[in-house]
């Protein structure tokens, strides 16, 4: 994991003042010095190569991780692998591309999302394709030919439950302590850059989560007070439900069924503004 900044220079530092040449050539012990600066520019190149090995060695990982076959990586990148209006090769579990223009393979590929989750039962794979503006369950016909695609993937007796699902729902209601100086009554920017900034940010939080991944209240109370002019954020109450379920309250965390949760109106989240003064 790659050093600070500030650690690799006070390396350098420590090791110019170690070296009885160095340190009585550079005395100075102002910060702007210019033997301190060129610490300062070495610890930067330092941190720079020391950053991208981690990515690197992170993408490296789930490289060989994805090519590990069977396990739930391998049946979420045969998921994402899945062309629309093609055929595997014949007694094969991949495509031949050959003759056939990038662009054309890309727009086949419509799983932009894949989670697999292992159940009593087998796998369950949640799927969901990217709009463009935002995530959309696959079509009656993009869905079934897809279920085909992982019958003639999958290993021989493992039993697979594959769905595609509009977003789970949310609804809530959270009061908004926030800066007069800064937000108005109604939740707008007094300057007028954002006619319903906490909304916004709330919306965005949502889009943003991983797909399938945990919906935390303490993360959404962290973002939402990162916002200027609200100094404190609590939630009176947040529920959830998918398919036509009854919704169901949550204090701490939910797990979306669909892999993703949406508001499906404004009016489902009931903003209070509270004028608050530190």
């Amino acid at each position: 994991m790659a050093r600070t900044i500030l650690e690799i220079q006070a390396e350098s530092i420590n090791q110019v003042q170690s070296d009885a040449v160095l340190s009585a050539e550079l005395t100075s012990t102002s910060k702007v010095a210019k033997w301190r600066l060129w610490t300062y520019v070495t610890a930067v190149c330092i941190w720079t190569i020391e950053k991208l090995f981690d990515v690197l060695r992170l993408e490296t990982d789930e490289k060989l991780a994805a090519l590990k076959p069977h396990s739930l990586r391998w049946y979420a990148g045969k998921a994402k692998a899945f062309q629309f209006g093609f055929n595997l090769v014949n007694e094969a579990d991949y495509y031949s591309n050959t003759g056939i223009a990038d662009s054309i393979v890309e727009a086949s590929k419509i799983v932009d999302y894949a989670a697999v989750v292992e159940q009593t039962r087998g796998l369950r794979i949640k799927v969901a394709t990217d709009t463009g503006s935002d995530l959309a369950a696959l079509s009656a016909p993009q869905l079934a030919a897809f279920v085909a695609y992982m019958a003639r993937v999958k290993d021989a007796g493992v039993k697979l439950l594959i769905t595609s699902s509009a977003p789970d729902s949310l609804k809530g209601s959270i009061n908004v302590y926030y800066n007069p100086l800064v937000i108005n009554a109604n939740g707008g920017r007094n300057d007028g850059f954002s006619a319903d900034p906490v909304r916004d940010a709330f919306k965005l939080y949502l889009k943003n989560l991983p797909f399938n991944g945990v919906f935390l209240l303490q993360n959404l109370v962290d973002v939402l007070q990162l916002i200027d002019g609200v100094s404190v954020i609590d939630i009176k109450q947040m529920q959830a439900r998918y398919g036509a379920l009854p919704y169901t309250s949550f204090n701490v965390q939910y797990i979306p069924d669909a892999g993703y949760l949406r508001l499906y109106s404004d009016s489902d989240l009931v903003l209070t503004f509270i004028p608050y003064s530190e």
